[in-house]
């Protein structure tokens, strides 16, 4: 194995076992942590297969490697966005759904 591949494999175990204290600590949701979990396999299944990237660039009929980790790159960042997004909406309307409630019920205990 090539010194960079062991710094690769051991940098994502470690990242790895940092998102999984995070989880267990209950500073990350384990619905937000997914994200991270799937990317650090990816990074650590890449890190032992070296050619992988390019067979798999090979196979969609990408000309270069490093473009394929861009566009992949891009469109989970998209994805995850989006989701973020839906996530805040329904945020933004619980808050605004409890701040109507408090005000009703101060408007009950103003009257008493």
């Amino acid at each position: 194995m090539v010194r960079i591949q062991i710094i690769a494999i051991v940098a994502s175990v470690m990242f790895l076992l940092y998102i999984a204290r995070l989880i267990i600590k209950g500073k990350l949701r384990e619905e937000y942590s997914i994200v991270w979990i799937v990317c650090t396999v990816v990074l650590i299944l890449f890190s032992f297969w070296r050619n992988g990237l390019e067979i798999i660039a090979h196979t969609l009929g990408v000309f270069e490697a490093p473009n394929l980790v861009f566009t992949g790159a891009l469109f989970a960042t998209f994805i995850y966005l989006l989701h973020l997004s839906v996530v805040v909406s329904k945020l933004h309307s619980q808050n605004k759904q409890l701040a109507q409630d408090i005000a009703l019920l101060k408007e009950k205990l103003e009257k008493k």
